[in-house]
Formats: C-alpha cells, sequence, structure tokens
C-alpha cells in the first residue's frame, strides 16, 4: 500500500516544482512593472488577510477531488453555516453562551448538510457532481428565503478579531488556515482514513473489493469538506462583520482551481496540501500583481477559467 502512495506523489512533487518556477516569474515581472508597491507591507499584509479563506475552501474542494468527486456545494454551504450563526449572535451580540451556540449551530448545519453529501454519493450513488450540485441549488434557495436575502451584521468583537486580528504580526485567518492545512495533511498522511482516501481516488472499486469501506470513507470525506467550510464561515463572517446569502460567489471556480493546479487530479488518486498552499500563493501574488496594474476584475476572472481548463488538459495528456 505504501508503494502505491508513494508512486502516487510523485506527480505532484513535479507539480511544486512548476508552481515555484511560476511564482518566481510573477514576482521578477511584479518586480519589473509595479516597483516597491507590490512588495510594500501593506500590499503583503492585504495578501496574507485574503488567503486564508481562499484556502479553506480549496482544502474543502482538495480532500473530495481526491476521492475522484467534487463538492459544489462549498459556497452554499459556508453561506449557510454563516446565516445560521449570524441570526444565533444578534439575538444577543454580548452574550458569549450565544456565541458559542452560534458555533455548534453552524457546525451542525455543516455536518448535517455533509452527511446529505455523502449519504448521496455513498449509499444513493448519485454521482458527485449531480449531488453537490442538487445540494447547492438546495441550499442557495434555503439561504435566501430564510434571511430574505437581506444582510445581517452586528457581531461581537471577539468574533471580528478572528477575520482582523493579529497575533505577533501574522494575520489571524492565516494561523487559522495553516493549522487547518496541517490538520489535513496530517489525516491524509499518517491515518488509515487518509490512505483509504487516496485508494479510493486511484481505483474505487479494487479498494472496496480488498475489504475496506468506502461507503462509510465517502460519508466521513464530505463531513470533512463541510466542516472546513464551516471554518471559513466564522472567517468570511469576521472578515466581513456581515453574513449574507450571495457572499463568496466566485470563491467556487478559485476553489476548484488551486486544487488542480496545486496537483489534485480531478480524477482522483494523487495530490498533497503542500502543493495547494504553494497554488494559492501563486494565485493570490498574480491576483494582487494584476489589482496594482488596473486590470480588469472580470478579466481576472476568465483568466483564471483559462489556466483551470489549461491544467486539467495539460494534466489528462501527462496521464
Amino acid at each position: 500500500m505504501e508503494h502505491v502512495l508513494n508512486s502516487l506523489k510523485l506527480p505532484t512533487d513535479k507539480n511544486i516544482r512548476y508552481l515555484l518556477v511560476i511564482l518566481v516569474g510573477i514576482l521578477a515581472i511584479m518586480a519589473l512593472s509595479s516597483g516597491q508597491a507590490f512588495f510594500s507591507v501593506s500590499n503583503l499584509q492585504s495578501m496574507s488577510s485574503q488567503m486564508p479563506l481562499l484556502g479553506l475552501l480549496a482544502l474543502a474542494m482538495a480532500v473530495c477531488m481526491l476521492t475522484g468527486g467534487i463538492n459544489l456545494s462549498i459556497i452554499a454551504t459556508t453561506n449557510a453555516c454563516s446565516l445560521v450563526m449570524a441570526s444565533i449572535i444578534t439575538q444577543a451580540p454580548d452574550s458569549a453562551m450565544m456565541l458559542i451556540l452560534a458555533l455548534v449551530g453552524g457546525l451542525i448545519t455543516a455536518i448535517v448538510v455533509g452527511l446529505l453529501n455523502g449519504a448521496l454519493i455513498a449509499y444513493v450513488g448519485v454521482s458527485p457532481i449531480l449531488a453537490t450540485l442538487g445540494m447547492m441549488t438546495l441550499i442557495n434557495g434555503l439561504n435566501v428565503l430564510v434571511s430574505g436575502g437581506s444582510v445581517i451584521s452586528g457581531f461581537p468583537q471577539a468574533l471580528q478579531v478572528l477575520g482582523n486580528g493579529s497575533l505577533m504580526g501574522i494575520p489571524t485567518p492565516l494561523i487559522l488556515f495553516v493549522a487547518f492545512a496541517i490538520g489535513l495533511w496530517a489525516l491524509l498522511e499518517h491515518t488509515p482514513l487518509g490512505r483509504t482516501i487516496y485508494l479510493m481516488g486511484s481505483n474505487e472499486k479494487a479498494t472496496r473489493f480488498s475489504g475496506i469501506n468506502t461507503q462509510k470513507a465517502t460519508l466521513y470525506v464530505y463531513v470533512i469538506s463541510s466542516m472546513l467550510c464551516w471554518v471559513a464561515a466564522i472567517v468570511m463572517m469576521a472578515k466581513f462583520n456581515s453574513a449574507k446569502a450571495g457572499y463568496g460567489e466566485s470563491y467556487l471556480l478559485i476553489a476548484i482551481l488551486a486544487s488542480v493546479l496545486g496537483g489534485i487530479n480531478p480524477d482522483g488518486g494523487f495530490g498533497r496540501i503542500i502543493g495547494i498552499g504553494l497554488a494559492l500563493i501563486v494565485l493570490q501574488t498574480l491576483e494582487s500583481g494584476l489589482n496594482l496594474l488596473g486590470v480588469s476584475s472580470y478579466l481576472t476572472m476568465a483568466l483564471w477559467g483559462g489556466i483551470l481548463i489549461l491544467f486539467i488538459f495539460l494534466q489528462k495528456n501527462k496521464a
């Protein structure tokens, strides 16, 4: 089994080298085109505060893609968790007990969505893309119905610190992202469930016939994905000091892009967390550089789509 897992990691290691070359190239271009503006303290702090939210969503996407699946409901789940938590917190913003109840309510919401996604895929046999697309549509509708499409705001300072605070100059959201990235890395690399996830992505039928309960593993995967969405919801609420059904609609594409760019095979089977982290740095660096150069956000979004298509094409050719 270890031999199989080691062989599956080789393409990702090469992918990491490519990302390092791309990152150096982008930094060199930014140094020549924008001068000191790109490397200013304010710009670097802005980049480090924006990356964690996308990073958590990319982790939520990647853990599903490693099995050969996908989770299109990550943004809807994040917004659902944030709306549930916001609705509870605003009942008594200064109450510590209400804050705890809100966090628990958001976590329960995430677990329920994860269980529903996992059950549809593992036990009913619905394809991941259709199951999570249906779940995304259902949750989006419920989010708007319950909230009326309005913004919920007015959170306690204790929550806002998670989105805008810092520890020894390091943004709190970045610390959260790194902590959960390390936790997911440990789960994937050093636990039986992690090995099962890689094997399922490589050959789900062979894994099932070997006696491993792939249905249970799939259920766990989508619950883990939804729980990461819950953490992303906390960061998003704290960062914006509000919750709304339509937040983060453009993040879905970037989460998929960061996963694929980081070396996660869309068909499952290989990929490493370090690759996703490096891909996020590349994407955030590129986006920040384009903003400084005055490039339209719509053109940037089109660029993300083009890069995603290109990398999937290259991975298919390598396969």
